[in-house]
C-alpha cells in the first residue's frame, strides 16, 4: 500500500525545483493525490502489483522512445515520492526542457518493486502529457527560427491543468499569453457584437479596467484602422490570410503588436511569421497535443 506522503512532509529541495520552475509545489501535490485516488479509490490496493513479493527491491529508467523535449519530470519525481517516501530514490533526472533522442534515459527510479509499478502510471501520466507539449512547442518554435515571431499558448487547456500546461509550454521555448481571465483583458467578437462595435467594446474595457492591458480580436483591416486611430496597442488578427496579414502589419508600423491567430497549421508557420506579425498563438500547444512517447524500462533481477 503506497505511503500518500502529505505536502509538508515533502523534501525542501523537491518543492524548491518545481517553485523555482514557476509552479504552486502545493497544487501539483494536489493534482498528484488526485491521480493516485482515481487509481486506488478508498484507499484500495493496485491488486496487480500486491501480487509481486512484498520485498523485492527493483530499479529502471523512464526511457525515450522518440526524439523531443522533455518536461514534467520534476512531477514525476513527487508522484514516486508522494506514493513511496524516502523509500524511494530518483536519480540522473534530467533538466526540464532538454532536447533527447530516443533511447535516451531521463530519470532512474529505485525502490520496492511494488510501489514503483503501482506509481509507474500515475508519473508517466504526468511526465508524457507535459513532455508532448514540450516537444509541440519545439517544433513550432524551430519553424519560426530566424524571424521575429514567438510562439503563443491559449487559454484552451485540461481543467485543473492549465499551470502545468504553459509551464511545458515555457520548457519548449514558448511564450505565456494570459493565465485567467482577470489578468489581462481580450475583447473577443461576441464583446464586439455585445457593445455594438469594436472600438466601443475596447474603449469599454479600458475605461473598467485603468492600467489592464488590452488585446482586441479584429477580423479584418478596417477594424484594425479604427483601433489603431483610438490607440489600441496590441492586437489580434483572427483568421485571416498571409497576404491580409502582411498588409496589417503594413498598416500598423509599429504601432501596436500584432498576433495571428485561428487557422494556422505548423505547415504554414513560417510564411505567417515572415508577414512581420509578433506572434503566433496555437491553441493545439495543449488543447490536441499528442503525448510523448516515455516509457518505465525496468532493469533485468
Amino acid at each position: 500500500m503506497i505511503l500518500r506522503v502529505p505536502y509538508d512532509e515533502l523534501p525542501v529541495l523537491l518543492t524548491a525545483d518545481l517553485a523555482s520552475a514557476g509552479l504552486d509545489p502545493e497544487r501539483v501535490h494536489a493534482m498528484v493525490v488526485d491521480a493516485f485516488d482515481e487509481d486506488l479509490p478508498d484507499g484500495g490496493l493496485d491488486v496487480t502489483s500486491a501480487a509481486i513479493p512484498s520485498l523485492v527491491v527493483g530499479a529502471g529508467g523512464f526511457v525515450a522512445r522518440e526524439p523531443g523535449v522533455v518536461s514534467g519530470l520534476g512531477v514525476a519525481e513527487l508522484a514516486f515520492y508522494y506514493a513511496m517516501g524516502e523509500g524511494v530514490e530518483v536519480t540522473d533526472r534530467v533538466p526540464d526542457g532538454t532536447r533527447v533522442e530516443a533511447g535516451d534515459t531521463v530519470l532512474r527510479v529505485a525502490g520496492l518493486l511494488q510501489d514503483l509499478l503501482t506509481a509507474e502510471r500515475t508519473a508517466l501520466n504526468f511526465a508524457c502529457h507535459l513532455s508532448g507539449v514540450a516537444t509541440a512547442t519545439a517544433h513550432w518554435v524551430a519553424a519560426l527560427e530566424g524571424t521575429r515571431a514567438k510562439v503563443l499558448d491559449t487559454r484552451k487547456t485540461l481543467p485543473g491543468w492549465r499551470a502545468l500546461q504553459k509551464y511545458a509550454v515555457r520548457c519548449g521555448g514558448g511564450v505565456n499569453h494570459r493565465f485567467s481571465l482577470s489578468d489581462r483583458a481580450m475583447v473577443k467578437d461576441n464583446h464586439v457584437v455585445a457593445a455594438g462595435g469594436v472600438v466601443p467594446a475596447y474603449q469599454a474595457v479600458v475605461a473598467a479596467n485603468p492600467g489592464l492591458r488590452v488585446e482586441v480580436e479584429v477580423t479584418d483591416l478596417d477594424q484594425l484602422r479604427e483601433l489603431l486611430e483610438v490607440g489600441c496597442t496590441e492586437i489580434l488578427l483572427d483568421n485571416m490570410d498571409t497576404p491580409t496579414m502582411a498588409e496589417a502589419v503594413e498598416i500598423t508600423a509599429g504601432r501596436a503588436t500584432l498576433e495571428a491567430s485561428g487557422g494556422l497549421t505548423l505547415e504554414r508557420a513560417r510564411e505567417v511569421a515572415e508577414t512581420g506579425v509578433d506572434f503566433i498563438s496555437v491553441g493545439a500547444l495543449t488543447h490536441s497535443v499528442k503525448v510523448f512517447d516515455l516509457g518505465l524500462d525496468l532493469d533485468e533481477q
